[in-house]
């Protein structure tokens, strides 16, 4: 593998309190120099006037295979997120069959090999099928190479079994990562629960059934000492609840999608699916919320939520059709967007959340650029505007509701282990 340099960047690495312009040499798919000189490598990428950062981490990524692979494939996902600028993601369990056992990890890591795109880590199944009734085989998953455990948007009802999970995977020291929804709450809701959903006539997704689930799982984690990490985050007490268990010195953590720092349920007054999502999107109170919870970091990670569903199954009518959304490719450009750009977030806070705090959560070797680690690599041009056009998604589906948006801010170059896998 040829020596690359990186010429002239603004490196910005939050694991290391890095923010200058430098040179960066990667030698033999490692991180081996800052300052290097400009002739050091036969390989050149010109980044002057953008940003060198850790390859972005994604951990929150629906790759439908196997059994859905009319929605997306791992090929075809791990090669969305080389263009949203991710080096790594990793993928929940919500596949048919279910990734419950050890063969079904394996699967997807071969596949991922075979496709040759991003790194992927799997997250398997907290339960048996995903039915929330008798725990899966935890300790052969981890063998497997499990990163952490979920039953992705299938909120774990069942409280002795969330409380016995987080005990037993702190013997792996692996988090659960759990849905936060009380679905006697929320059963047969559309949309958030408001005065849009009354004067469209749509069955709300009450607020209160995120947080009475988020409450719930909060004292549970208290109790066990387990590690738990609360996906999709949107709404103002879940993001209080978490603030306060974090001043208590709980080992917590939480995301949150772009979607609920973006857009409000006045979106579903056109009645377009695609604006369909869970958690759904929220009023203009809860956006505000969730945006200082990011700032104070209450909320630790920023994840697409990638949820990608077939184009016949967003033509329905709105009650039939799923929930869901794709985020691998707009991600980034919505954080620069909507985040950075009006001053919400810096640079290193925003990566941070995309780096070192999701690889921490999953106890992954990644997210930095200190020397001598893989070179996983994102260069972002901060001031490149695009337009969102579905069409030219790598994604197998182009469920999203930003069509047509002018985003600023996209990933030029991701470089996986030193080798450049995605440019534009």
């Amino acid at each position: 593998m040829p020596r690359l340099l990186l010429l002239d960047g603004r490196v910005i690495d939050p694991s290391q309190n890095l923010d200058r312009v430098t040179n960066v040499l990667v030698e033999n798919g490692r991180i081996a120099a800052y300052d290097a000189p400009a002739d050091s490598a036969p390989q050149v990428i010109d980044a002057r006037g953008k940003i060198v950062a850790p390859g972005l981490i994604d951990m929150h990524v629906q790759l439908r295979e196997p059994g859905r692979e009319e929605d997306e494939t791992i090929a075809t996902g791990t090669a969305a997120a080389l263009a949203g600028g991710f080096t790594a993601i990793a993928c929940l369990p919500n596949t048919e069959p279910p990734l419950d056992t050890a063969a079904g990890v394996e699967f997807v890591h071969q596949k991922a090999v075979r496709a040759n795109h991003c790194r992927v880590h799997v997250i398997a199944c907290v339960s048996k099928n995903r039915e929330g009734e008798q725990l899966a085989e935890i300790g052969s998953l981890v063998e497997a190479g499990a990163v952490a455990f979920s039953d992705a948007e299938r909120p774990i009802i069942n409280s002795e079994l969330l409380r016995r999970a987080l005990q037993y995977c702190l013997m792996f020291d692996k988090p659960i990562l759990n849905h936060p929804e009380t679905l006697h709450l929320s059963h047969g809701g559309v949309m958030h629960e408001g005065l849009v959903s009354l004067i469209l006539g749509l069955q709300g997704l009450p607020a209160d059934a995120e947080d009475v689930m988020t409450a719930r799982d909060l004292r549970l984690a208290e109790i066990t000492g387990g590690r738990l990490h609360l996906m999709s985050v949107s709404t103002a007490a879940s993001v209080e609840l978490i603030r306060r268990a974090k001043s208590r010195g709980m080992r917590i953590t939480s995301e949150i999608s772009p979607l609920n720092f973006t857009l409000t349920d006045e979106a579903l007054r056109t009645f377009d699916a695609n604006y369909k999502v869970n958690p759904p999107l929220r009023s203009q109170e809860h956006i505000e919320a969730c945006i200082n919870g990011l700032k104070d970091g209450s909320i630790d990670v920023i994840a697409s939520a990638h949820a990608p569903r077939a184009s016949e199954k967003k033509m329905q009518e709105l009650d039939q059709a799923p929930f869901g959304a794709v985020g691998l490719e707009t991600t980034l450009g919505l954080v620069i967007t909507r985040l950075i750009e009006p001053g919400h977030l810096d640079w290193p806070t925003a990566l941070a959340k995309m780096t070192i705090n999701p690889a921490r959560v999953l106890g992954l070797n990644s997210g930095t650029l200190a020397l001598g680690v893989d070179a996983d690599i994102t260069v972002i041009d901060p001031n490149l505007e695009w337009s969102v056009q579905p069409r030219d998604f790598r994604s197998q589906s182009s469920n999203t509701p930003f069509a047509g948006w002018k985003l600023k801010g996209r990933a030029t170059h991701t470089i996986v282990g030193g080798e450049v896998k995605f440019a534009c």
